[in-house]
């Protein structure tokens, strides 16, 4: 991936740069709840500058979005992290995001890619290894793959398990995978270990009695996680 910067307007957009390895995702539920913006705040405050929100909220209406949007934009500039926009591309673009997550129903990557360039990662919702296949063939960036465990949110969902995120990604093939659904801080290390690289956590975060904390907590988990790698790797 390229590290490359370039200055437009009053901040600098890179060029593929490698997406978060933390992902915090929102729904109508959790963006509806009166204290959603001092939580956001919260938890970008303690991501360190690493991590970044993805706003998913098919239920608001534009207005409402692009307003939230640009909220968050703000809180993601001054903590130095990310922020992600669900399919919404016209909302992504105006509010200069990091990236945009598409599905099954958004534009496909390669007519999203001309309208963003290089100047907005591209993500791709995959819930089987032959959709993040194609995904990664079209020109996603990332993938995020789910639901990896069983979650209350889609309990009549049959959950992926560890191989799926295996065969897609695996460390060293060069297409970032990134696992959702039901990840505790405990799970993050085999998570890493069958080859993700990163998790997207949504009720593990702001379903917490407090959000900062737990984002800490996720921090520390991925940071554990990661070293056990790296040692493998050398070798100790």
């Amino acid at each position: 991936m390229d590290p490359r910067t370039r200055d437009i307007g009053r901040r600098p957009l890179h060029l593929k740069a490698p997406p978060p390895r933390l992902f915090w995702v929102t729904d109508d539920g959790v963006v509806a709840r009166t204290e959603f913006v001092r939580c956001a705040a919260a938890v970008l405050g303690a991501s360190a500058g690493r991590c970044a929100l993805q706003l998913r909220a098919h239920g608001l209406d534009g207005r409402s979005f692009k307003r939230l949007a640009a909220r968050l934009r703000e809180l993601a500039d001054a903590t130095g992290n990310q922020l992600w926009v669900n399919d919404r591309i016209d909302v992504a673009l105006v509010v200069r995001a990091d990236g945009v997550q598409l599905g099954v129903r958004s534009p496909a990557p390669p007519t999203v890619r001309e309208l963003v360039g290089f100047e907005c990662a591209i993500g791709y919702s995959a819930h089987s290894v032959a959709e993040a296949e194609s995904a990664f063939e079209g020109g996603a960036d990332v993938v995020v793959l789910g639901s990896v465990y069983p979650t209350v949110s889609h309990a009549d969902r049959s959950p992926l398990g560890l191989e799926p995120v295996r065969a897609a990604g695996g460390r060293g093939k060069g297409r970032p995978i990134v696992a959702l659904g039901g990840i505790t801080a405990q799970k993050v290390g085999e998570l890493l270990r069958a080859g993700a690289w990163g998790v997207a956590i949504k009720s593990g975060v702001w379903d917490a009695p407090d959000p900062g904390t737990a984002a800490r907590e996720y921090l520390a988990a991925l940071d554990r996680a990661s070293s056990g790698l790296d040692a493998t790797a050398d070798g100790v």
